[in-house]
């Protein structure tokens, strides 16, 4: 069992929560995550590892509450008890010093993107962040990603803050004038295609984090499976960072929306039943 130590709302359906996990805590870097379970007979999903404080022995996570275990999560308050976490998993990412670097961050997946731009500017590079979210009450971080970039750019697709339109339009135009030592790419699957399609033509390297349907988080099952220069690879053991020119998005797009249908039914039931079944 692990004890939440705080769990809290910063922005509509989004959350952030601090978990104690000593010993994840002490060996946490970033890019990894942790996969996460909240009751006995709960799923286990992935979430990247926001922040940890070794001394206090906590981790941080930001989740959307878009499904049942999402849900689950978002109820269990300060005090309460969350069944397993496990981790940290995944390869980190290679800090070291490129030179000039975008960060390219789109709704929840800014959460992935602070640790490492925060990580790549103690290595003495240059920032560049750019974060988009659908309207202004859904970007967040946007003050931590500010403390670690040199520059940072906001677009949301209604034009209430920054630019108007998407993030991707963001990286557009900087390519138009600037060509980056590197650029770093985590949100919805759909951007990080986008932006990889934008970086191909300029051949600036463009490291993407996926996001795949993940059970064990250790290879052993086979659901994170991608397709990264044609070859088969698992997102949590060989990953989750990959060559954004090298992944194919079609195929992967087509795995993360094959259990759409049941994943509705689910949260219908769940709501159906008040929350209270935790056997959905």
């Amino acid at each position: 069992m692990f004890k939440v130590i705080s769990n809290r709302i910063i922005a509509p359906g989004i959350r952030r929560i601090e978990i104690l996990a000593p010993r994840i805590a002490k060996k946490a870097k970033a890019g990894q995550f942790v996969v996460i379970r909240v009751d006995e007979k709960g799923e286990r999903i992935p979430l990247t590892l926001v922040d940890w404080d070794s001394e206090r022995g906590s981790i941080t996570l930001v989740f959307q509450e878009v499904g049942v275990t999402t849900r689950k999560l978002g109820r269990v308050r300060e005090g309460g008890y969350v069944l397993d976490v496990t981790g940290p998993l995944g390869n980190p990412t290679e800090i070291k010093r490129y030179g000039v670097i975008v960060g390219v961050g789109g709704g929840v997946g800014n959460a992935c993107l602070l640790p490492v731009m925060r990580e790549f500017k103690r290595a003495g590079n240059y920032i560049v962040s750019m974060i988009g979210a659908r309207t202004c009450e859904l970007l967040i971080l946007e003050d931590e990603l500010r403390e670690v970039s040199d520059e940072l750019y906001i677009a949301t697709d209604d034009g209430s803050r920054g630019y108007k339109g998407f993030v991707t339009d963001l990286l557009k135009k900087y390519l138009e004038e600037k060509v980056p030592d590197l650029v770093y790419a985590v949100g919805p699957t759909i951007m990080m295609k986008v932006v990889s399609s934008i970086t191909r033509p300029y051949g600036v390297r463009t490291i993407v984090s996926l996001n795949p349907i993940m059970v064990d988080g250790t290879g052993m099952c086979g659901a994170c499976r991608v397709i990264v220069n044609g070859k088969l690879r698992f997102a949590c053991i060989d990953g989750p960072e990959f060559d954004g020119h090298k992944v194919d998005f079609d195929s992967l797009i087509n795995r993360i929306r094959m259990y759409k249908r049941e994943e509705e039914l689910a949260l219908s039931f769940l709501e159906k039943r008040g929350g209270e079944d935790h056997g959905v």
